[in-house]
């Protein structure tokens, strides 16, 4: 699923690098940031009246570690190219920042994904092994079930989404059970909702609707989707 940067929204609205840019994982350091740095970026996802108060995670070498305890249980975190569809060119992008704010159902049933795929990249799991870990954790109930309401912020104007889009526009992803666009009248002119499309064989049968808004987070006016 594309939570990244479904995080990666951006990847459905803008051409991609050829697959042959990123063969392969770069090496770690590319990947790590700043805590301090990353900490403000992955607050950058929601307007301060959310970000202020979420706990808000930053990438180590053992995994996503808490840097901030929030009180109104939201989750904000930078997500990195392996977050996209796992047929994306970019999945091995090191430039690719997707900052997020995860509502309380989302950090139920959708944080669990981001955490366990980058355990799983972090340990030197091959795209293969990734696909059948998740796939397997899904079967065996040790991940968990897409939760009703589920939804992210995704309104930072310094993500990086991918070498072509940048940073696309602010929008807010919403989560369902995978199910064609024309259910909620997605990608149809006039239609505000973008559906990420699917790769068939992902186990992560989930539709991720995208519903761009016109400012960014720090309330400045964001361009005009068009």
């Amino acid at each position: 699923m594309r939570y990244a940067t479904a995080f990666c929204a951006a990847l459905l609205c803008a051409s991609v690098a050829p697959a042959a840019d990123y063969p392969a994982m770069a090496p770690l350091d590319q990947y790590m940031m700043d805590r301090s740095t990353e900490i403000t970026l992955a607050k950058s996802a929601a307007p301060p009246s959310i970000a202020d108060k979420a706990t808000v995670l930053v990438l180590t070498r053992q995994g996503y570690d808490t840097a901030v305890k929030g009180s109104n249980g939201f989750v904000c975190a930078v997500e990195r190219a392996w977050m996209s569809q796992y047929d994306f060119p970019g999945f091995w992008n090191p430039r690719m920042r997707g900052p997020l704010c995860f509502n309380p159902p989302a950090v139920r049933s959708i944080l669990p994904y981001t955490i366990k795929r980058t355990e799983l990249v972090l340990a030197g799991r091959s795209k293969p092994q990734i696909v059948a870990a998740i796939r397997n954790g899904i079967d065996k109930h040790a991940l968990p079930r897409l939760e009703t309401g589920a939804l992210t912020y995704m309104m930072s104007k310094q993500g990086y989404l991918n070498d072509d889009a940048r940073n696309w526009v602010p929008h807010l992803m919403f989560y369902f059970p995978r199910a064609a666009g024309a259910t909620w009248g997605a990608d149809l002119p006039g239609a505000p909702p973008m559906l990420n499309p699917q790769f068939q064989d992902s186990p992560e049968a989930i539709s991720v609707l995208m519903v761009p808004v016109k400012h960014w987070s720090d309330g400045t006016p964001a361009p005009v989707m068009r």
